[in-house]
């Protein structure tokens, strides 16, 4: 077993005792009372579509497994704020506290700030956290195939557009394409070898021609430098997830935004 596969093993099995507890303090019925479910979600699609749009989904990261603390201070509010006026298409919010170091605001946080399409970056196991997800405030879920069943994933992406969300669906291998289905929205690509940790782009490239020709395909993982995301996007790739870079520097905003500068400047 890879240490990749090891800690996704793990965060599985947190993740489940966690929904467990969540389930009893709060059950469904009372998430759909919140305001959240009143409000009509903005689309990833549109936003990623639009004339001019950079694609990039502009990630508030604070630590990963792998990387341990990335930034420690930065202030969710300031930061997704800074993304939006730096151009980014979509912002993306890790909610996970024991690996990634989510604090339970950071998600609350942006969306009160953001005008732009928020997505949920949190390891999905439990139809339960869709609901939750969109009490949270979520318009774009992320479902991990490495992770869940093709059943149960075309499952929970057709609770998630029942609810008005979109659903990105991360793909690693040619194994996970029978993982698409018609309630996907978005298919994101990991560029990062879940074996070894190398990123290696001409894979997700050759994986991301046997998608449907319609499917907005999102590029993640070793997007480093606008030369590489001016490649993905010349491959067919739409959107490029993006965290670790903007987020290890002192100003993420202002990375993220002379980063769009120059990607939209090579459109």
């Amino acid at each position: 077993m890879s240490a990749k596969q090891n800690i996704l093993d793990k965060i599985v099995q947190q993740k489940l005792a966690e929904v467990a507890v969540q389930k009893e303090q709060t059950p469904i019925f009372q998430l759909m009372e919140c305001e959240n479910f009143k409000r009509k979600c903005y689309s990833a699609k549109e936003s990623i579509s639009k004339q001019g749009a950079s694609g990039v989904i502009a990630e508030f990261k604070r630590q990963s497994p792998s990387k341990g603390v990335i930034n420690g201070t930065a202030k969710p509010a300031d930061v997704v704020k800074d993304y939006e006026e730096a151009g980014a298409s979509m912002v993306s919010v890790l909610t996970d506290e024991k690996f990634f170091g989510a604090k339970a605001s950071d998600f609350a946080s942006a969306r009160e700030t953001l005008n732009i399409p928020l997505l949920r970056k949190e390891f999905i196991v439990d139809s339960y956290q869709i609901y939750q997800s969109k009490a949270m405030g979520a318009d774009v879920i992320l479902l991990i195939a490495a992770i869940l069943t093709p059943q149960r994933c075309k499952d929970f992406a057709f609770i998630a557009k029942d609810l008005g969300m979109e659903v990105l669906l991360e793909l690693h291998d040619d194994a996970e394409l029978k993982h698409v289905n018609k309630f996907v929205d978005l298919v994101g690509i990991n560029n990062r070898n879940l074996k070894d940790f190398s990123v290696d782009t001409e894979r997700s490239i050759r994986l991301a021609k046997r998608l449907p020709e319609d499917m907005i395909r999102v590029a993640e993982s070793g997007l480093d430098s606008p030369e590489v995301v001016k490649d993905m996007r010349e491959n067919g790739f739409q959107a490029f997830l993006m965290g670790e870079h903007f987020m290890k520097m002192d100003s993420p905003g202002d990375t993220c935004k002379s980063f769009i500068k120059e990607i939209v400047a090579a459109i």
